[in-house]
């Protein structure tokens, strides 16, 4: 989908954080929620995903993950083209289930 002359991109952040005490528990806790509050829906356990417009705008949500980064753990960031994600195969078992779709876009002039 183009919208408004830009390439839409899914921004996905996978992380692997501590929760062996309970301050690592709330930063997970907080990191995550933080992600849920910029728009991010959970694909599985750590891993959640986040569509946008445009590369710049995913940028700025790249941005927001990165201010946020707990201190301690390993946190991923990567950006796809709406075609390349797309093309993601999803299995339930061994029986295949739908990729999410871009949410579409209004624009008002």
């Amino acid at each position: 989908m183009i919208v408004s002359g830009y390439r839409s991109v899914w921004i996905l952040v996978m992380f692997d954080l501590p929760v062996t005490t309970k301050k690592a528990r709330k930063d997970y806790a907080r990191f995550r929620r933080t992600l849920v509050e910029d728009g991010f829906t959970m694909l599985q356990f750590s891993v959640y995903a986040r569509p946008s417009p445009s590369e710049e705008n995913a940028e700025v949500h790249s941005k927001r993950v990165r201010a946020n980064l707990p201190p301690r753990g390993q946190v991923r960031i990567i950006s796809l083209t709406d075609k390349q994600y797309a093309r993601m195969r999803v299995f339930w078992g061994k029986k295949r289930g739908p990729t999410e779709k871009m949410p579409l876009q209004l624009e008002f002039f």
